[in-house]
């Protein structure tokens, strides 16, 4: 039986823009360099949940009635001052909403593809238009469930690279095994303390590589990923890798909060994510920083040792690349309460939200919880808190800038 990809048609949901507040830096949404040759759209849109569909939030979808009348002009630019006969643009079933608002950014109608799945489990993918001599943009999430997911894309990519098309980009706004790219580190507890404490488990599998090694070999020239788990996943890959940062669309987001940069504080949930909360914090007119401290005594299982930093009477903002089961962030945000924070938000980017991440994120120890569309958001994992931002028009400027052989990196600048 075919599966459907029940592609959303543009709808006048709730959509919001807002004016920095406290955003130190030039905004890469005005900033001139975003505007090569063209007016294009803001990369980012603010989706707020819009009012509950039978008593659940909902993503809205970009849509004309959402823009004015000059944006939407330039909408139309994209599709009208390029020669687009040889872009094309293909989506899988694992997030096909966030596939069209793509498309509809860059002024293009998805392209014909038949994917179903035989009684046995198998996939089979049929493009039905010609892609000879195309570029071609194959969107697919890697997201649960990840095996069906990933090798949906790899005879995606196998039936294009089949069909004589130029060149292949794999776009994976969410990749995953990027977790599995190096040996876990053995806790003390499991080594005596004649051992180094930072021995490396033995016979353990790289997934990272292993899956960058199945897309290369597939027949992908490309792929254009938004923010790995750790930036040497890029190094997985023997083709070029686009990294989109997806921090903008959340800086813009948190600017339209009435919140004093001095009552403001970035956290990081762990030490590995220092970087990415140090970067985050400069954005939000330098903000101060502050560590929690955790040792994690096995997958998935996470407990908070204590805080470095101060968040006493502050609204302590986390940051993460992503939320799986919700026990580092939810133990870490109980921390900051006992310490004397007054709010705290969670930002991050991938919303995988295996159980029990809901009943932990809408416990009540948060704000509120800030996500993107890279994974799509189902009904059953949507909560009071819960706000969806929309990454599409940064994928899509993204995709403009690799087909135009225009730097992707001065996005982010």
């Amino acid at each position: 039986m075919a599966s459907s990809l029940a592609l959303p048609s543009p709808s006048s949901a709730s959509t919001s823009y807002s004016t920095p507040l406290f955003y130190s830096s030039r905004s890469f949404l005005t900033h001139k360099s975003f505007v090569p040759k063209r007016t294009c759209l803001r990369t980012s849109v603010n989706c707020e949940i819009s009012e509950p569909v039978n008593g659940m939030p909902c993503v809205p979808i970009i849509n004309d009635g959402t823009l004015s009348k000059f944006l939407q002009a330039s909408r139309l630019q994209n599709s009208v001052s390029r020669n687009n006969n040889r872009l094309k643009i293909f989506t899988g079933t694992a997030n096909p909403s966030l596939s069209q608002e793509i498309a509809w950014y860059m002024g293009f109608e998805l392209g014909k593809v038949k994917i179903k799945r035989f009684a046995d489990g198998e996939i089979y993918v049929q493009l039905q238009e010609s892609v000879r001599g195309c570029d071609v943009y194959l969107v697919q999430s890697t997201c649960p469930p990840a095996n069906e997911n990933l090798m949906e894309l790899l005879v995606m990519i196998d039936a294009c690279r089949r069909a004589s098309a130029k060149t292949i980009t794999a776009v994976i706004p969410y990749f995953g095994y990027a977790r599995a790219d190096r040996k876990a580190i053995m806790s003390r507890s499991t080594v005596t303390i004649f051992l180094h404490p930072l021995l490396t488990q033995g016979r353990e599998s790289i997934g990272a590589k292993l899956v960058a090694n199945l897309i290369t070999e597939a027949g992908a020239d490309r792929v254009l990923a938004c923010d790995l788990h750790s930036g040497q996943s890029m190094g997985y890959f023997d083709i070029p890798v686009d990294h989109v940062y997806c921090q903008p669309v959340v800086l813009d987001y948190l600017a339209s909060k009435k919140i004093s940069s001095d009552d403001l504080v970035v956290v990081s949930p762990d030490v590995g994510g220092v970087a990415r909360a140090r970067a985050f914090a400069k954005k939000l007119s330098d903000a101060p920083l502050a560590i929690v401290d955790k040792r994690r005594h096995g997958h998935n299982v996470a407990e908070v040792m204590n805080l470095i930093g101060d968040v006493k009477g502050k609204v302590a903002v986390m940051v993460d690349d992503m939320i799986d089961t919700a026990g580092t962030i939810a133990k870490g945000a109980a921390l900051l309460h006992q310490e004397g924070a007054r709010e705290v938000y969670a930002c991050c980017t991938h919303a995988v939200f295996s159980p029990p991440a809901i009943e932990r994120l809408s416990s009540g120890l948060f704000q509120e919880v800030i996500v993107t569309n890279t994974i799509p958001a189902i009904e059953k994992n949507c909560f009071p808190q819960l706000t969806v931002l929309s990454v599409a028009n940064l994928l899509g400027e993204t995709i403009w800038r690799v087909h135009d052989d225009c730097s992707v990196s001065s996005i982010f600048q």
